[in-house]
């Protein structure tokens, strides 16, 4: 480990107190902290990991997913989905996790490869293999491939994605497999791209209905094809909203409930700092330390990593997991999240000589000043 690598001292650090928290997790932070901090600084610091760093990562990982709230996993797989500079092998670990949490991987990561795609279809099972079903413009390998299924839910997901290229000897399986599954065969005459002579075929054992859209469209079929395939368009949706000042009303109203409860917890701003819900994030913050909003988000976000480091260790989040919440924090503000040497001990020094009265009453006196 070293400079070499593009880490510093705290992230090197880091990674060792992130590995003994994982090991004892009864000591610090959580293990939804450890496990947030852990994939965020793999996806930042990925680049510049060696093997050896690396696969302790992967190992951290694994070990605490069966103790991390699904929801979590969840959150991560789905802001890492169209992130295409995430490290190829956590996004290969979170694939390997339930479909839930892979799921959003296999619809939309650019990052998987048709080798990645075809080992999914052959060694995991029908929820995984559905989703690749569903992966926009999956090639013929693939298809090919998902053709040759035995499950119904495979097959009428591979038909209904409309941008998945398919060879006519592909069509050929799934006209055979229609005439016992009857549930296919509608979405497959449908197809803009079934082969005409395939279509007619399926005359033989379709429904009138169908025998009569098969009439009317397929004499046309050769020359519309090329066209409906240019015309299909592929769905984006829109990154999480950033900030709102004022909060929503339904922001409010979360936050009172969760802190007259008892459940407004570091635990809680690691989850929605996870999923970009800024807004959440600083209103549940503001409330833990007990400190006005506008006052919070002027010192959190422009006051340095001194003001950071108070404010975690009020909300009892732990030092190894601070990197996370400072580097997220500022992505999710298009700020700078760049360390100095001096900011590294000054945050050191906030943590091991205040306790968190004395981190939250210095934090006060700060924004409040």
């Amino acid at each position: 480990m070293g400079h070499a690598l593009g880490l510093t001292a705290h992230d090197m650090s880091d990674m060792g107190r992130l590995a003994q928290l994982a090991m004892n997790p009864q000591s610090g932070a959580s293990r939804e902290e450890i496990y947030l901090a852990v994939a965020s600084l793999y996806r930042i610091q990925g680049a510049g990991l060696n093997d050896r760093e690396r696969e302790l990562m992967r190992e951290i990982l694994r070990r605490l997913t069966r103790d991390v709230e699904m929801a979590i996993r969840i959150a991560l797989a789905q802001r890492l989905a169209e992130d295409n500079t995430a490290p190829h092998d956590l996004i290969l670990l979170l694939v390997d996790d339930t479909i839930e949490v892979a799921r959003p991987l296999i619809i939309k990561s650019p990052l998987l490869t048709e080798s990645d795609v075809l080992k999914l279809i052959a060694q995991s099972g029908i929820g995984h293999q559905e989703a690749v079903a569903g992966r926009p413009h999956i090639g013929i390998p693939v298809t090919d491939a998902l053709a040759n299924s035995d499950h119904e839910t495979v097959l009428l997901a591979l038909v209904r994605n409309v941008t998945a290229k398919i060879s006519n000897t592909s069509y050929e399986t799934l006209v055979q497999k229609s005439r016992a599954l009857t549930d296919l065969q509608e979405p497959l005459i449908k197809r803009p791209d079934l082969p005409p002579q395939l279509a007619t075929n399926m005359c033989e054992w379709v429904s009138d209905a169908l025998k009569t859209y098969i009439k009317t469209n397929y004499s046309m079929a050769p020359k519309n094809v090329e066209s409906a395939l240019q015309d299909v368009q592929v769905v984006l949706q829109s990154e999480p909203a950033g900030p709102k000042d004022p909060p929503a009303d339904s922001a409010l109203k979360l936050i009172e409930k969760l802190a007259a409860s008892g459940q407004l917890k570091a635990g809680f701003l690691m989850r929605v700092l996870s999923q970009g819900q800024v807004d959440l994030f600083d209103l549940a913050f503001s409330k833990l330390v007990n400190v006005e909003l506008n006052a919070f988000r002027t010192g959190f976000y422009e006051q340095g990593a001194r003001v950071v480091a108070l404010a975690c260790r009020a909300a009892g989040i732990d030092r190894s997991v601070f990197n996370t919440v400072f580097n997220l924090s500022r992505q999710a503000r298009s700020l700078p999240a760049s360390l100095s040497g001096q900011d590294g001990k000054d945050v050191d020094l906030v943590f091991t000589s205040l306790t968190r009265q004395a981190a939250t009453d210095e934090l006060r006196s700060a924004l409040t000043a």
